[in-house]
């Protein structure tokens, strides 16, 4: 099964400009989660599938509170964030920094990584 979160707005600071070092600025981030569902489905129990709503705290937490300069690295963090969940067998992660470019609307970084067995 795939577990997918849109457009998680979220607020920190990222950027190499010395604007960008002191003032939050808005990322976007999607995720999606491949697991096995098999349990959760028959069962219907939150204990046997991947809580997103936990996950999503975390993710929170850890990206307001991230001082990176690159677009690449904060992808990179959530990544491992989300793979570091047990019943996560595979992820990728895209993390859109709106307004970094003129006359674009956004730059995007994706990343995945999956859980050898």
């Amino acid at each position: 099964m795939i577990i997918r979160i849109k457009n998680l707005r979220l607020r920190t600071i990222i950027g190499v400009n010395k604007w960008e070092r002191t003032h939050p600025q808005e990322v976007i981030i999607n995720l999606e989660l491949h697991f096995d569902g098999t349990k959760a489905a028959r069962t219907d129990r939150l204990a046997d599938t991947v809580d997103y709503k936990s996950l999503k705290g975390r993710i929170i937490e850890a990206v307001e509170a991230s001082r990176f300069r690159l677009v690449e690295k904060l992808a990179s963090h959530v990544l491992d964030l989300v793979t570091a969940e047990p019943r996560v067998s595979a992820a990728t992660v895209e993390v859109d920094k709106p307004r970094a470019l003129r006359f674009a609307e956004s730059v995007s970084v994706t990343c995945s990584a999956g859980r050898t067995r």
